[in-house]
């Protein structure tokens, strides 16, 4: 199977993105992941009230890998890589579960907005997003 290439702007990305010091960098097998900003706006440009902004970032299902712990994707007993190689590297976007590791936000400079960060277990990551990252979707 091959990873779809899809394009998408890498604006909208860094919007949805921000670079923000997370404050936290992981250790062992965890990695670091930085979850969507929920949007302020949709395209027509009705802004989103702070409860719709709240429910689509608790249901949001997509993250980006911030940084990976040093024994992460290893045997726990030899240390030497996992057979099938690493998961995902740092840039990758992730499903991730939606109760899953540990959570915190940091603010974005002097704005009120702040970006979800979380710290999980290197087993734990279920799937590396191919196609637009923002276009994922959860169900509930």
């Amino acid at each position: 199977m091959t990873e779809s290439t899809v394009a998408f702007s890498d604006a909208d990305v860094r919007e949805a993105f921000p670079v923000v010091d997370p404050g936290a960098k992981p250790l062992g097998a965890r990695i670091l992941v930085q979850m969507r900003l929920a949007k302020k706006k949709l395209s027509s440009g009705i802004y989103l009230p702070p409860e719709t902004r709240d429910t689509e970032r608790a249901q949001n299902p997509v993250g980006k890998v911030v940084a990976i712990g040093p024994l992460a994707f290893k045997k726990r007993d030899s240390m030497e890589p996992w057979p099938e190689g690493s998961w995902c590297e740092v840039g990758d976007f992730l499903r991730v579960p939606k109760w899953t590791g540990d959570r915190w936000t940091v603010r974005i400079g002097d704005t009120e907005d702040e970006v979800e960060f979380m710290i999980m277990n290197d087993h734990e990551v279920i799937a590396k997003v191919t196609g637009n990252p923002l276009e994922v979707k959860a169900f509930v």
